[in-house]
């Protein structure tokens, strides 16, 4: 497949916390909207758990955290949660990029997003990119690409709460690398906007019932 034909858009948000319930009270916080009751599941091989909310068709926020109740992996846990603190306060931490041909984008991209690996929950089906050390590239705003092997999208089975991304905005010392690398895996949203800045930073902005709402 040649780069031109490759089709990648946003698929989800990354939300990290210490704990499953800090990281849906937080999203409550923000949005004024509860993620009760959780939807979501386990990740076994990777020792983490998660919560779900829809942000409208293909596209949804995810809380993740380490699972107390798993055992510890044999490797490091995906979004960096073995480097951040056990009393780590919740943030958006990274975005997560969907691709009609994840070996293809990887092969594209200038920043690589990190190793494709298979991955399972309950009847979902994924290809996705995972640092071997478990890391976020880019301070989290590289995206993580995925593949889904399974229909239908996960969106599909959330409550539609009227929440929709209006703006993804990016703030990085290697924006111009980082645009680059997006334009390269054919993924061109005008919601998606990336600054030159000494200080990392990620924010989304999400029309809410409750009007305007920005997590960072």
């Amino acid at each position: 497949m040649t780069t031109s034909a490759l089709r990648t858009e946003p698929d989800h948000l990354v939300v990290t916390a210490a704990s499953l319930a800090q990281g849906m009270a937080w999203v409550e916080q923000k949005l004024g909207l509860s993620m009760a009751p959780r939807i979501g599941g386990e990740h076994v091989r990777l020792g983490t758990h998660n919560a779900l909310m829809s942000l409208g068709p293909g596209f949804y926020l995810e809380v993740i955290a380490v699972d107390p109740l798993a055992p510890a992996p044999s490797r490091p846990r995906w979004f960096g949660l073995d480097t951040q603190e056990d009393h780590a306060f919740p943030r958006l931490a990274h975005w997560v990029a969907r691709t009609s041909d994840i070996h293809a984008a990887v092969q594209a991209s200038p920043l690589k997003p990190g190793i494709v690996e298979e991955m399972s929950r309950g009847a979902l089906h994924w290809l996705i990119t995972i640092a071997a050390d478990g890391r976020l590239q880019c301070d989290g705003l590289l995206p993580s690409l995925i593949q889904w092997q399974s229909q239908p999208h996960p969106a599909t089975a959330l409550p539609d709460l009227g929440c929709r991304l209006v703006t993804l905005e990016g703030r990085h010392p290697q924006a111009g690398a980082l645009s680059a690398s997006l334009h390269a895996i054919g993924l061109d949203d005008q919601r998606i906007a990336l600054h030159e800045a000494k200080v990392a930073a990620l924010s989304a902005t999400i029309m809410t019932p409750h009007g305007i709402r920005v997590l960072g």
